[in-house]
């Protein structure tokens, strides 16, 4: 059974830095693509970053460009999402799901909902 695990999130003020976890159990990753999302009170899920762990190919959305590094250690099966600069409007339940292949990475937006496996969030809010 295929189980994701984010882990990393917390309270920061604005301006600081967290780094989220997304560990796989049940299955060793390949070809998959990984992406976080976060959902903030009241808004729809927004894709925030994806990476291909066949190549470690990467996408972004542009409200964090330069901000979010996504990574992947494949020996811990994990994928990271290192947050520097946060801003108050990052504010949100973050997930991290998995979906088999490379086609869900060409875009930080498309296909949302053919990720077939999902975590349970992390929290992360931030402070002015």
């Amino acid at each position: 059974q295929v189980q994701l695990v984010e882990s990393g999130g917390g309270s920061v003020q604005a301006g600081g830095s967290l780094r989220l976890s997304c560990t796989v159990f049940g299955y060793t990753y390949s070809n998959e693509c990984m992406g976080w999302f976060r959902q903030a009170p009241g808004k729809e899920r927004e894709g925030v970053a994806r990476i291909y762990t066949g190549s470690g190919t990467t996408v972004y959305a542009d409200s964090v460009k330069g901000r979010f590094t996504i990574s992947q250690d494949n020996a811990k099966n994990t994928v990271y999402l290192l947050m520097n600069s946060l801003k108050p409007e990052d504010t949100a339940m973050y997930y991290c799901a998995a979906a088999f292949g490379p086609r869900l990475c060409s875009s930080v937006v498309r296909g949302q909902t053919d990720f077939g496996y999902w975590g349970q969030g992390t929290q992360v809010t931030v402070s002015s």
